[in-house]
């Protein structure tokens, strides 16, 4: 069968390419550059733990050498802080780093692989889609023809694959813009990211009352200023003028020796692709949705994108096309990232608006505050991983099933974990292996071998109910899990979210969940083709 042929070499197509070889399925990125990123320290990006521990999966390397994970956040409001946090007592930190530092771990990783390969100067022009598969074309000096089983448009904003695929694209443009400034200096805050509105000193030029400073390695700061609506010209005068100024404001009366290292302004608009698939051709990433006001970070949600339709695209690749499922993550993705959008334009209008009654209520300064540091932290309905619980591939009515403190559709945690060889693992390390998790919490299988219990117990019924799964599965025992009583099974999909917990070992019930979560018997559809997805949406006239 041939390879999935993804269009863009940002860290979207880069670490799909590599969720895909995870699981067997090789690929072709298609990069339009010279297949290395030009450093540029004032474009930087923040991961989110769940976004992190995936490229740190996916690459076998840490991250942690390559950003600064932040020791805590202040809020601040003129001149009184508003609200502190220490990560390290309050839950985990967010990472920041160069993007260009994101994008050269993930192509360390790809050099190594066997299954991806990446061409440069390959510039998508023209595709095909037939009923066996996809044909794109590439300009430029090694033009040439790719012939492929899907592909994938992770070529962002003014993706090509969108508009070759005639998908609108509608939404809002410039709904902020950011004057940026990388420098290399020392503030009192080390390690802390810091917001600061309205701050007391003079503001000079098209700069607007909010500031934002991120701690990056080698003493390096990203200093955010946000800039009234409009196109005023933001000179390299203006932005020197607000760099002593703010350094100044934090620092005391003097503002302390800086390094001007990179500058920019950054526009962020929010728009949503109509159709996320069409046939065999899927949209993730900047090509799908635009966001970012507020603090919210688009790449998680790319990342996010990635990490969904791997495993499903994996599925249908070695078994055979399977539109229930490839159709799923359009309506799970999609239905995500439009809850964050319509979240962070009803909160726009009252964190921008400045003035109205709002502004007299009591408190409604901190709670403003609130909602921007949620945006930021990735928290609240502005910043926290999405859910999947009205998803097409959730079972229905399980005789078994039971509570755990982890909702059916949420990212489950982290635990450790026993795997089948008897070695102990992180939960997540699991993830990601185009398989499905079958997690039993049995308390007191930690203090003995393996081979004491592996045969005791519900066990032996346990491995044989996953044996006979729809799907391929892997079985992992825990000590506990929050909010499971012992005995509980937990099903987990391949990209981490809970599919169901049952109460027990119930073979039919865990049977109709696995065959729910892959939407339906796999190879069922074999015959069907993906042009079956096509031609209907074809009808339907979206766009």
């Amino acid at each position: 069968m041939e390879p999935v042929i993804i269009v863009g070499a940002g860290p979207v197509g880069l670490t799909l390419a590599l969720a895909l070889a995870r699981q067997e399925v090789p690929s072709i990125v298609l990069d339009e550059g010279p297949g290395k990123d030009e450093p540029r320290l004032a474009r930087t990006v923040v991961l989110r733990q769940d976004t992190t521990a995936l490229v740190e999966r996916l690459t076998g390397t840490s991250l942690a050498g390559a950003g600064v994970r932040w020791t805590g956040w202040r809020a601040m409001r003129r001149r009184q802080v508003t609200r502190e946090i220490t990560f390290e007592d309050d839950g985990p930190a967010p990472l920041h780093l160069a993007q260009h530092a994101l994008t050269g771990a993930l192509r360390a990783a790809l050099a190594r692989e066997r299954l991806v390969r990446i061409a440069v100067d390959s510039r998508l022009d023209t595709m095909e889609q037939e009923p066996s598969g996809v044909t794109a074309h590439t300009r430029g000096p090694r033009g040439t023809w790719w012939r492929g089983s899907y592909l994938v448009g992770c070529d962002g904003p003014r993706s090509t694959v969108r508009k070759l695929q005639d998908i609108r694209f509608p939404g809002r443009t410039a709904v902020e813009r950011h004057a940026v400034a990388a420098l290399r200096t020392e503030l009192p805050w080390t390690g802390k990211a810091l917001l600061h509105r309205m701050p007391p000193w003079r503001t000079s030029g098209p700069f607007a009352g909010e500031v934002t400073g991120r701690p990056l390695p080698d003493g390096v700061w990203r200093l955010d200023w946000l800039l009234p609506p409009g196109k005023d010209l933001v000179t390299p005068e203006l932005l020197v003028g607000r760099i002593r100024e703010t350094l100044t404001g934090w620092s005391g009366e003097t503002a302390p020796a800086y390094e001007l290292l990179d500058t920019g302004v950054h526009t962020v608009h929010h728009r949503l692709a109509r159709r996320w698939r069409a046939g065999r051709v899927f949209l993730a990433g900047d090509a799908a949705h635009l966001l970012g006001a507020l603090g919210t970070q688009g790449l998680d949600e790319g990342l996010r994108d990635a990490d969904n339709l791997a495993w499903k695209l994996a599925l249908a690749w070695h078994h055979g096309p399977h539109e229930g499922l490839l159709d799923s993550y359009q309506t799970e993705r999609r239905a995500v990232v439009a809850a964050r959008l319509r979240a962070a334009d009803q909160a726009l209008p009252l964190l921008r608006g400045g003035g109205g009654i709002r502004a007299y209520v009591p408190g409604s300064g901190r709670g403003h505050d609130t909602l921007l540091t949620d945006g930021h932290l990735g928290r609240g309905p502005l910043g926290a991983p999405g859910t999947y619980a009205a998803s097409p591939l959730a079972p229905g009515h399980l005789e078994s099933e039971v509570s755990v403190d982890t909702l059916p559709g949420s990212p489950v945690d982290d635990v450790r974990v026993t795997a089948e060889d008897g070695s102990s693992v992180r939960l997540h390390d699991r993830l990601g292996r185009g398989a499905l998790l079958v997690l039993l919490i049995a308390p007191g299988t930690g203090v003995w071998e393996r081979k004491h219990w592996v045969g005791a117990g519900v066990m032996p019924r346990l491995a044989a109910a996953v044996t006979a799964l729809p799907c391929p599965a892997e079985l992992l025992v825990a000590e506990s899990y929050p909010g499971a009583a012992a005995h509980t099974v937990l099903l987990i999909r391949p990209d981490g979210h809970l599919v169901a917990a049952l109460g027990g070992v119930r073979p039919a019930d865990l049977y109709a969940a696995a065959e729910a979560a892959v939407g339906g018997p796999v190879g069922a559809e074999a015959g069907a083709g993906a042009d079956a997805g096509a031609g209907a949406e074809a009808g339907a006239g979206a766009k």
